[in-house]
């Protein structure tokens, strides 16, 4: 039965939780623009690795998706900020490194309204005292330099999931682009999965390749996130899953976070009401428990002009009939429960 909330009464009063954002080296490439969303003088302070590697001037006539003032009128409580390293060809850990410092020196100018959180007691406490919460996030397992050492240090550092590939192939496994490889998690993949078990770090399977997703599933003893991905069922793209995929995440105790990329969502055709379609699929075939939110805002989500329009999924789902205890699961509950065990 639908529930009786008002839309955005329930979507204020729910934890909404971003599970993939890019929006850390979207600032800088935009001449190292404030996450307050003011203009702020002295930016050249902050440039670094990022700047230089990647040209300041791509997508700089764009405004970005998400930031302070668009998490707030949006409703996201916490998101998850990733740091892409794969096009930092031989400088991956510098390039993470340094869009770290710049964040951290983003959020210690901010701090009245944002903090690092490290745990899911932390995001809750956040959200009781009206501020917003950031999880730091690592895209492509290359920025490791093959060297578990390094992960013990990046979570020392605050970072609390690591995405084991990108599109290419890591140290760790076969990207969904190698598929044809057929290759799997390497040995190097497998002793990173045990030590971020270990270390309670949760482990990001959106872009590795099939065998390697299922490699992960046999291999980890903590529920796994795939931060952005959709379903293959209803839009055959490669970084999409499977129902057997889907299924098998949901057996393992994790989460799909499902993206507003527009070629994720339908081949030629994306819309709100697709992109409810594949978060109903997994309902349908996994269940309410394993489905959540991965805008990838900055990064390519570009179905919703911004962060403000985050709203929308909750209007759409409860005029679908969802009930409000389902909603809140898919805004921020499941993949906080996720969080919880694994972290």
């Amino acid at each position: 039965m639908p529930s009786a909330s008002a839309p955005s009464s329930l979507h204020k009063d729910a934890l909404v939780i971003d599970c993939h954002n890019d929006a850390i080296v979207s600032h800088i490439l935009r001449g190292n623009l404030s996450i307050s969303g003011e203009s702020l003088p002295d930016r050249v302070r902050h440039r670094g690795t990022v700047a230089h590697l990647r040209d300041q001037r791509i997508g700089t006539a764009r405004p970005v998706q998400i930031n302070l003032p668009k998490m707030r009128q949006g409703g996201i409580d916490a998101a998850f900020f990733a740091v892409d390293v794969t096009s930092a060809w031989k400088n991956h850990l510098g390039f993470a490194l340094d869009a770290f410092g710049f964040f951290d020196a983003e959020v210690d100018a901010n701090s009245d309204d944002i903090v690092i959180a490290k745990s899911a007691e932390e995001i809750r406490r956040a959200k009781a005292e009206d501020k917003l919460a950031a999880i730091l996030v690592v895209e492509n397992s290359e920025v490791l330099e093959r060297s578990l050492n390094v992960l013990r240090m990046l979570f020392h550092l605050g970072v609390r999931s690591i995405g084991l590939t990108h599109n290419p192939s890591t140290w760790a496994a076969a990207g969904n682009a190698e598929e044809r490889s057929g290759g799997g998690l390497t040995n190097f993949g497998v002793q990173l999965v045990k030590e971020m078990n270990s270390l309670r770090m949760l482990v990001d399977v959106s872009h590795i390749g099939e065998r390697g997703f299922w490699d992960v599933l046999e291999v980890s003893t903590s529920p796994v996130l795939a931060s952005h991905s959709n379903c293959k069922q209803l839009c055959d793209h490669p970084r999409n899953l499977s129902d057997e995929q889907i299924k098998g995440l949901a057996k393992n105790g994790g989460v799909m976070a499902i993206t507003f990329v527009p070629d994720f969502i339908h081949t030629n055709a994306a819309s709100l009401p697709r992109l409810l379609e594949h978060i109903e699929h997994v309902v349908d075939i996994a269940g309410i428990e394993h489905v959540a939110l991965g805008s990838d805002f900055d990064g390519g989500g570009d179905l919703f002009k911004d962060a403000t329009e985050f709203p929308r999924i909750t209007e759409g789902l409860l005029a679908r009939g969802y009930s409000e205890g389902a909603v809140r699961k898919v805004l921020g509950q499941n993949v906080l429960r996720v969080f919880e065990e694994a972290c």
